[in-house]
């Protein structure tokens, strides 16, 4: 079956727009005025939902749905926030129970708020049950991932708190089969993504992560194990706020052939030091993030890229070259803004390639970003054939010649 490009911007922008709606209920209720910083559609492993909640203790509300669309929503808050809920809603007292009984009043006005665009869009009922609260640390607030291994498609809205390094964020979990459905009316001429194909593209990108982890073991000694791969359907303009604003190096590449696009491959500051030490032979002098740092985490990013993209080339059967590697050093979103704007010149969402490594060991970090050509992709993954999907591994000649 075939979605297209314009389903997904639609159902994006659906999304946005409940998120958005919901921040305004919480306004009227409570005076908080909270910003929708992004919103994405992501197809990702259920294991892997709620990655980027870290550690961090949170509470929830959690719903089903059903009717037009079916499936479950949760808002998830940092547990720092409730304290200001409580006491912004009128009435609110000290007695035992009020987070729970506060937090869940509001989340079910939120997110009646969030579903009822989708009900309108449609042009039918959609239905949730009564809130149900929860209280978690980090992915365990959101719902058992099932049995099933399959890639699914995740809505997340991140909406941050004023005034500080707090927020919550909205989860929408609807039923693959009916999301599909939807998704796929109108699905016909040039603009069709299969979705078996981007599922496989999606196994493509994990091997090529762990491909990539590979080699910076090899090179460094540092046991690096890939963690999250995921594709995401986002905005142009929220691409670059999927990256932190620390301090980051790295390296960008533009990659051609079939598909095309850019990529980077980013560290933080003290994992770049961290991994370009392990593969200098002296210890490089200086203070901060030297020549001879900037040297070796260049023929790094080189490696890890080939090692990256010439399993997609394996499998599509087509030739992926890419540029020598640029190496960069700023903070994080001022390095992905550019190249966002870049492919924003010529489509308004982007395709959202995302991969983190890290190690145990060592306070170690990586993330690859990837943003390919949207035509290109579909061009790409209108040949492929799913037969070949194993075929990932890498001509380690061409890597390390």
């Amino acid at each position: 079956m075939e979605v297209d490009i314009q389903s997904l911007s639609t159902f994006n922008r659906l999304a946005d727009e409940g998120a958005t709606r919901a921040t305004a209920m919480l306004a009227q209720m409570t005076g908080i005025e909270a910003d929708v910083e992004v919103t994405k559609i992501t197809l990702l492993d259920r294991a892997d939902l709620g990655e980027e909640l870290g550690d961090r203790p949170f509470v929830g509300v959690a719903f089903d749905f059903e009717g037009g669309l079916v499936g479950d929503t949760t808002l998830v808050f940092d547990e720092a926030c409730t304290g200001s809920i409580v006491e912004a809603l009128p009435g609110a007292g000290d007695g035992e129970g009020m987070v729970e009984e506060s937090v869940a009043e509001i989340g079910n006005i939120m997110m009646s708020g969030f579903i009822d665009g989708w009900a309108d869009h449609l042009g039918t009922t959609i239905e949730h049950s009564p809130p149900r609260y929860l209280e978690a640390t980090g992915p365990d607030v959101l719902p058992e991932p099932t049995d099933d291994d399959q890639p699914v498609f995740v809505f997340k809205s991140r909406i941050d708190w004023p005034g500080a390094d707090l927020g919550f964020y909205i989860y929408m979990l609807p039923g693959s089969e009916r999301l599909i459905e939807l998704m796929a009316d109108g699905a016909e001429g040039g603009d069709a993504i299969p979705v078996d194909k981007l599922s496989v593209f999606d196994e493509m990108t994990r091997a090529g992560t762990a491909t990539a982890a590979e080699h910076v073991t090899a090179m460094t000694g540092i046991e690096t194990e890939a963690e999250v791969t995921q594709i995401s359907f986002a905005k142009i303009e929220d691409v670059p706020k999927q990256v932190g604003c620390e301090p980051t190096v790295g390296t960008v590449v533009e990659f051609t052939g079939t598909p095309s696009g850019t990529l980077a491959i980013l560290f933080d500051e003290a994992s770049a030091m961290t991994v370009a030490e392990a593969l200098l032979p002296t210890d490089p002098g200086g203070e901060g993030l030297t020549d001879a740092h900037e040297s070796a985490i260049e023929e790094l990013g080189n490696v890890m890229t080939s090692g990256f993209i010439d399993g997609w080339a394996n499998v599509l059967q087509t030739s992926v070259d890419h540029s020598p590697p640029r190496v960069v050093h700023d903070m994080g979103r001022a390095i992905v803004d550019p190249l966002a704007a870049r492919v924003g010149q010529h489509q308004q969402h982007a395709f959202v390639i995302e991969s983190r490594m890290r190690t145990a060991d060592l306070e170690f970090e990586c993330e690859i970003l990837a943003l390919p050509d949207e035509a290109d992709l579909r061009r790409a993954l209108e040949d492929l054939d799913v037969a070949r999907k194993d075929e990932t591994e890498p001509d380690a000649e061409r890597i390390f010649k």
